[in-house]
């Protein structure tokens, strides 16, 4: 009888220890993660639309793009070793200093405040980038893992919702524009003054949400530096050579061509879309409105085919369409497009910006996912090699985009998406034969 009261007794102790074991839902950091990006990026993003507007003596605001790009595509060659040794979550919060700064420089543009902060910036953006990349999709395995749910599918539904969040910094950011910047009142230093400090306190929010994400497996460099038996000088050349690694993978040398053309479009609808499409039809005061078309069509796009995305297949099939999308407004513009007055005139450059942003919400969410899915065993290598590339291209058309017309721009960006199909396309059929025969 004793024995029985005993068991009785023992019996909610069991059902408290099962639990304290139920799996930890980690959809709440994805949560955080993705709003803390939209405030510091919405921030960050409509200053850097107002740059060759507000910064236009000496060119002061192109050039500063243009030392910040390069700045990040040397920084992210290392920024795989800092993330690594830092942990994710602490290199996003470091990261999204520069920005700040970034911002807090406007205040004040001279060369004396805006080339060193937007050089500091390219070092943080690179260890931000490739810290959200590396916590993202540990936190999606692990999520997988926890709850027995299909790895790629968790990785896709994380990176769509991620990149509709980032997505909508285009929309939100330059409605803000558009509301303190009146009628054309970009050059009224109470104006900038008065939306610049509004940013910064916006990505001040931002950056304190990051403390409240939790920490997944960002710790792992860390560890290796405590529990490994070798000196720091031998752990620095381990780590180095497995951020050159990925381009010695053949799947990584097919995916840089699609990583450079996603880098090129971007930069030509900040710099040449927005300049030779958009002001003659709509004028100044428009280009807010048509990059809030912009992003509001790449975020919706980002959800849907985050959501969408299962594996290879699927990638393979949404990354066609995205590319159709944008190389059908590249051949409009270089073979029938003519500027028009009347609906039409305003109409056309908002549809074409609907679908650059398709594009754009495409190529983010499924590069992600793809290096995610093919570079388990080095993801912050391989998101090292991504942030590079694409930030090479990014750059290049920011240098010389005052030297060329704008069909020769076009002709550029369609051998570039033809050629960054050809590599993906060859990507998949190798990928699906090597899965088949592992299989049989």
């Amino acid at each position: 009888m004793d024995s029985v009261d005993s068991r009785d007794e023992e019996t909610p102790l069991v059902v408290d220890s099962l639990e304290i074991e139920t799996p930890r839902n980690n959809t709440r950091d994805i949560h955080i993660l993705s709003t803390a990006f939209l405030l510091i990026f919405l921030s960050y993003g409509a200053a850097q639309n107002l740059q060759s507007t507000i910064n236009t003596k000496d060119n002061l605001g192109t050039i500063s793009l243009g030392i910040l790009y390069t700045s990040f595509t040397f920084f992210s060659l290392f920024a795989s070793l800092v993330v690594r040794i830092l942990g994710s979550k602490n290199a996003m919060i470091l990261g999204s200093s520069g920005y700040w700064l970034f911002v807090a420089a406007n205040l004040a543009p001279s060369w004396y405040t805006m080339v060193p902060t937007s050089a500091y910036l390219g070092f943080t953006a690179s260890i931000i980038w490739v810290g959200e990349g590396t916590y993202l999709t540990s936190t999606a395995r692990g999520h997988a893992i926890n709850h027995k749910l299909h790895e790629g599918t968790v990785i896709g539904n994380f990176n769509g919702e991620f990149w509709a969040f980032f997505a909508l910094h285009q929309f939100v950011g330059n409605l803000m524009t558009l509301a303190v910047l009146r009628e054309g009142s970009e050059g009224s230093t109470t104006g900038t003054t008065l939306l610049f400090i509004l940013f910064l306190m916006i990505m001040t929010l931002g950056t304190i949400l990051m403390f409240f994400l939790r920490k997944e497996d960002d710790v792992k460099g860390k560890q290796e530096l405590a529990d490994s038996s070798i000196n720091i000088y031998s752990y620095v050349i381990s780590l180095s050579k497995s951020i050159m690694a990925p381009l010695f993978d053949i799947r990584m040398i097919l995916i840089i061509p699609l990583i450079a053309y996603s880098g090129l479009q971007q930069a030509f609808v900040w710099a040449e879309f927005t300049k030779e499409i958009v002001t003659p039809a709509l004028g100044v005061s428009g280009v807010g409105g048509s990059m809030a078309v912009y992003g509001a069509f790449d975020a919706i796009c980002s959800l849907a085919a985050g959501r969408f995305t299962s594996g290879l297949s699927s990638i393979t099939f949404i990354v066609s369409g995205g590319a159709f999308a944008q190389a059908f407004v590249l051949l409009w513009l270089l073979l029938k497009y003519s500027l028009t007055s009347g609906v039409l005139g305003s109409l056309y450059p908002l549809i074409m910006a609907a679908l650059l942003g398709i594009g754009d919400g495409v190529l983010n969410t499924q590069l992600s996912a793809l290096i995610g899915i093919l570079f388990k065993h080095d993801t912050e290598g391989a998101f090292a090699q991504f942030k590079v590339w694409q930030c090479v291209s990014i750059a290049i058309v920011f240098f010389i985009y005052p030297y060329i017309s704008l069909q020769t721009m076009l002709i550029i960006m369609l051998a570039g998406i033809c050629l960054a199909m050809v590599g993906f396309l060859i990507l998949t059929i190798l990928v699906e034969k090597t899965f088949s025969s592992l299989s049989s």
